[in-house]
């Protein structure tokens, strides 16, 4: 899923911009409802579903939180109360579960260049997320989400031509990734945010990002000389 978006000459920055665990506390929201799932439908449904979660995150690569959910109603069609879990995903109060400061940089970051989210996800609950959570209007519906960001760079280039990016997330895998691709036009901003940033056996093998934030709020004291020329560099 993309935003519509004007293409023509490079600008000179492009802010590409993560949103789970980078502006998000993803890792809060899945606890809370784990919780929701305990507190309403059993331990035992909390454990099935966590467990069919994982399955889709192995087999598509994002957390799709509605598939799981579809997956796991199939398994208790006789159970119509599990209506409700879906409920609580959409509505979710997502506004709630932002980093301090996360729109707040987005700002600072538009101050500097053009800011674009780019985001892994499905195409009903991220775009939710991300509009519930007030960071699509932040960007002015500047927003391109796809099933696997990493692969399609090509897509990014065409949409938001730049001289140079900048790519600010919670997996080390992706920056590492972009790095591979775009080499010298891209400068990666690694936010040591949620458990992928913290598990070391997502972090080897991987090379070191060119600026480290342990908090995305972090990011208000840089300005565009510190990120283009990898200030605190790993």
């Amino acid at each position: 899923m993309a935003a519509s978006a004007a293409t023509g000459a490079a600008t000179d920055i492009v802010f590409l911009v993560d949103v789970d665990n980078t502006l998000l506390d993803n890792d809060r929201l899945i606890a809370d409802l784990m919780d929701h799932i305990a507190q309403q439908y059993g331990a035992a449904s909390r454990d099935r579903y966590s467990q069919i979660l994982e399955e889709v995150r192995g087999r598509l690569g994002y957390v799709d939180y509605l598939g799981a959910l579809q997956q796991y109603r199939l398994e208790h069609l006789d159970v119509p109360e599990l209506l409700g879990m879906s409920s609580f995903l959409i509505d979710y109060p997502f506004a709630e579960r932002l980093y301090p400061h996360a729109l707040g940089v987005l700002r600072h970051l538009q101050g500097m260049g053009e800011t674009v989210i780019l985001s892994d996800g499905d195409v009903v609950f991220q775009p939710r997320k991300v509009q519930r959570s007030g960071i699509w209007d932040a960007v002015d519906g500047r927003v391109l989400i796809y099933v696997h960001k990493e692969q399609m760079l090509k897509s990014v280039e065409q949409r938001y031509p730049a001289r140079h990016y900048v790519m600010i997330d919670d997996k080390l895998r992706i920056l590492d990734s972009l790095r591979t691709q775009w080499q010298d036009r891209v400068t990666t901003v690694f936010a040591r945010q949620g458990h992928y940033a913290h598990d070391t056996a997502a972090l080897a093998g991987f090379a070191p990002a060119d600026v480290s934030v342990e908090r995305i709020g972090e990011l208000l004291d840089y300005d565009a000389h510190d990120l283009l020329n990898g200030c605190c560099r790993d």
